[in-house]
């Protein structure tokens, strides 16, 4: 009975510090989960898109974004006219996809879209600020949520057995489609391999410095639900001098808490730890 009120009570502890910062984690993670829908439509789009679309050199580029909850694909020429959309379900699955190439021009949605991925495209091409390093690539995945434009910089592999997190950044743009700031989301990048020769291994974390990014970032979010089934974590954490931050892997749950009140409870589930290993 005792054993399953110090569970009970370290549960309600729990729940009682997320609460404190659960708009925060809430905020996080459906960013993340854009970010994720859309990378994966983009990782399927490009391969359905490359399947059945015979002249490449006409292709100017593509972007992702969510149409009505309908993850889509969009690919446009060298003259900026949509040449192929790739519309997926929800399993992404690419036999079910449903495509379009018949050439037409940018929806007022699809224009914002494209507008600020290019003018992103432009920043990251001529900005120092963004890194590119071997064996890795910048990929742009706009965002517009809530009236906010934004486009995510994240950086992919092409290393095998890899997952990156870091170099990542974001751009906001204001109501005219105009950059307004750029920052970094990690201080750096950090690579941590998806199996280690210790398949005992069922977690990963890492840490953050930046003072405007002590939770966990929508990039990492969206990383993690990208890599976690190739993976044995259970979870992933993140933390700095501010917040802790745990993503369950099973449930893709977010939770956050403020490090003081973490490092708190810790110690009192040592205590009690402690008190019940002496009796």
């Amino acid at each position: 009975m005792k054993k399953i009120l110090t569970v009970f009570a370290t549960f309600i502890c729990l729940m009682m510090y997320a609460q404190n910062v659960e708009k925060i984690a809430k905020e996080v993670k459906e960013e993340g989960v854009e970010l994720y829908r859309s990378e994966m439509a983009s990782w399927y789009g490009t391969d359905v898109f490359r399947e059945n679309y015979k002249n490449m050199d006409d292709v100017g580029g593509y972007f992702s974004y969510i149409d009505d909850k309908v993850p889509k694909c969009v690919f446009f020429s060298k003259n900026h006219k949509v040449i192929g959309t790739i519309s997926f379900p929800a399993n992404y699955n690419p036999k079910d996809a449903k495509t379009d190439f018949e050439e037409r021009e940018f929806t007022p949605k699809e224009q914002d879209y494209f507008t600020i991925r290019q003018k992103a495209l432009e920043r990251v091409q001529n900005d120092t600020i963004f890194k590119v390093y071997k064996n890795t690539n910048l990929n742009l995945v706009p965002v517009i949520r809530n009236n906010l434009k934004k486009v995510y910089i994240l950086t992919g592999t092409s290393a095998s057995n890899t997952v990156i997190f870091g170099n990542d950044y974001l751009i906001h743009f204001n109501e005219r489609n105009e950059i307004k700031n750029v920052e970094k989301l990690h201080q750096g990048m950090v690579v941590q391999k998806l199996h280690e020769e210790n398949e005992s291994t069922v977690g990963g974390a890492h840490t953050h410095i930046l003072d405007n990014w002590q939770t966990i970032t929508p990039t990492d979010v969206c990383t993690l639900m990208l890599y976690q089934r190739f993976t044995n974590w259970k979870n992933y954490t993140v933390v700095s001098k501010k917040y802790i931050s745990i993503w369950d892997t099973g449930s893709e749950n977010l939770m956050v808490m403020k490090s003081k009140d973490f490092e708190k409870m810790s110690e009192t589930i040592k205590e009690r730890n402690q008190v019940k290993n002496n009796k």
